[in-house]
């Protein structure tokens, strides 16, 4: 498998499923590593973590000690914290099942912790800690711990931390056993994060996401098969984008062309102007409905207009009236779809240019739509040889990919890319990026800046970079794909001036600017 050079391979950045970081627990035990030694180093870092937020316990707390090891974690954590003279008791809603934990039980009562006999009051003032089952879970969880949890939750006297896992959830898919899960102000994950607790289903439940690391040596994680990794806006400081020379021309700036909007959607192609505008390329064509097309000059007079497409009778567009006149060897980039309508008829018959176009094609809305509803669907991927980027939200994912079943959206994206070689970016809140070798997830974004528009201005802004980054090297990577969709992101949630395309746009022309990723003069 090739390396990927960001981010870094480490605990902070790589996801994993819950037997995949069960076989890194028992690999350590193999090698030495004391069962008993690494439930201490995860109870100690998390009382830890703890002690640094002293406004969560500073009413004491409560201990929710599960059957198995993640019960033992939090029996380390009630023990810490007792000795750090706060009021500590523990409650355990099941028969303890492993001698380990039953040990650190026993030795807690005898220090003068007290064990509950009945269930604590969710009315209370202290902090609750779910140490229920972690990443164990496999099925559902009785119904009425997850309710006591969830009216403590929700009546807000006091915080409630899960660790590991919020007790109910799966761990692989992100959603609930049953009909709900423990909602938690802070998940504490321990060693590396799981992959459901970074999936949008998971988002209600895990509240505030934070990783202990357990220290799990590099060599190992370096040999976990599956590369899925989770980037954050901290990741942005170690990216590195190829610079241009300062004697490139326009020419050998990024030659993209743009083909979208219609009759029926004429703002859609003004946003994906304003996107690639944004990323600084040298040379921006576009291929625009004759509504827009009239006006163009006004708003983008920097736009190179290379034709028209002519509209049905709904108000959809025509490709084939358009391409049919183009020359697409002259660009690096095209990206095909934001607001051209769905008209299946006009797909059939401009679909091979796009088949035998040699740059990187970025099909975005409704050119996925008509994929989707011609005669052959999503075989068109296969058809075509040279390098293909999409953009699909969940449903026109569905309907690309209706024969696709996984757990989760990092599985989706990845599945989707690898059995039809191309690379893949399934929008939502944290949106996943995938290739048939790796997969990036965006985590921690701003869920203030969903508006609709924000795509179409993406698409424009994919364009445009991914040209900029062709005149470097003759070959595209989706490592760079993941890093244009957090800039992306980024610029949204810095956008200081509202969160609507038009704004977010020249923040990402701000972005780029500032951060001198290109020496452009």
């Amino acid at each position: 498998m090739d390396e990927i050079g960001w981010p870094t391979i480490d605990s902070k950045h790589l996801i994993v499923d819950s037997n995949q970081m069960l076989i890194l627990e028992k690999e350590m035990f193999s090698d030495g590593m004391p069962q008993e030694a690494l439930m201490e180093k995860a109870g100690i870092k998390i009382s830890k973590w703890l002690l640094k937020r002293k406004n969560l316990l500073k009413h004491g707390l409560i201990v929710f000690i599960g059957p198995g090891h993640n019960g033992g974690d939090g029996a380390v954590i009630a023990r810490e914290l007792f000795l750090k003279g706060y009021l500590v008791k523990i409650w355990c809603p099941f028969p303890i099942k492993k001698t380990l934990t039953k040990n650190h039980i026993n030795y807690l009562t005898s220090i003068g912790v007290k064990k509950l006999v009945e269930p604590p009051d969710a009315n209370g003032r202290e902090l609750w800690i779910d140490a229920v089952f972690g990443n164990n879970q496999k099925r559902k969880v009785d119904y009425k711990l997850i309710k006591l949890f969830n009216q403590k939750f929700n009546n807000k006297y006091g915080k409630v931390v899960s660790v590991d896992v919020p007790t109910g959830l799966c761990p692989n898919k992100g959603k609930p056993f049953l009909d709900n899960a423990v909602k938690a102000d802070f998940t504490l994950t321990i060693g590396l994060c799981k992959i459901g607790l970074t999936q949008d289903s998971a988002l209600p439940f895990t509240g505030e996401l934070n990783q202990i690391d357990i220290g799990i040596p590099t060599k190992k994680l370096s040999k976990v098969k599956k590369k899925f990794l989770k980037i954050t806006y901290s990741d942005l400081r170690k990216i590195d984008l190829p610079t241009l020379p300062k004697n490139s021309n326009k020419y050998r700036r990024g030659r993209t062309l743009l083909i979208a909007g219609s009759k029926k959607y004429p703002g859609a192609a003004f946003l994906v102007l304003k996107g690639a505008i944004s990323s600084g390329a040298g040379f921006v064509s576009a291929v625009l409905p004759e509504l827009v097309a009239e006006s163009i000059w006004q708003v983008a007079p920097e736009i190179v207009l290379k034709g028209t497409m002519q509209s049905d009778q709904n108000g959809n567009a025509s490709l084939f009236s358009a391409l049919k006149n183009i020359d697409l060897s002259a660009y690096e980039s095209l990206v095909v779809g934001p607001g051209i309508g769905i008209d299946n008829d006009d797909w059939q018959k401009s679909k091979e240019y796009l088949i035998d176009f040699k740059g990187l094609l970025i099909l975005d809305a409704d050119a996925l739509n008509r994929i989707s509803k011609s005669k052959f669907g999503s075989k068109f991927f296969l058809e075509r040889k040279f390098k293909t980027w999409i953009t699909p939200h969940s449903k026109e994912f569905i309907r690309l990919f209706p024969d696709i079943k996984c757990n989760n959206n990092i599985e989706l994206a990845f599945k989707a890319a690898k059995e039809f070689n191309i690379s893949v970016l399934l929008k939502g809140a944290n949106s996943v990026i995938a290739d048939s070798k790796k997969v990036w997830q965006i985590y921690g974004t701003d869920s203030q800046t969903a508006r609709a528009g924000l795509g179409d201005l993406l698409s424009g802004f994919l364009a445009g970079s991914s040209a900029i980054d062709l005149t470097h090297s003759s070959d595209i990577k989706t490592e760079f794909f993941a890093k244009y969709v957090l800039l992306h992101s980024f610029a949204a949630s810095m956008c200081k001036r509202g969160s609507n395309s038009y704004a977010i746009g020249d923040e990402l022309s701000k972005l780029m600017r500032n951060r001198k990723m290109r020496q452009i003069s």
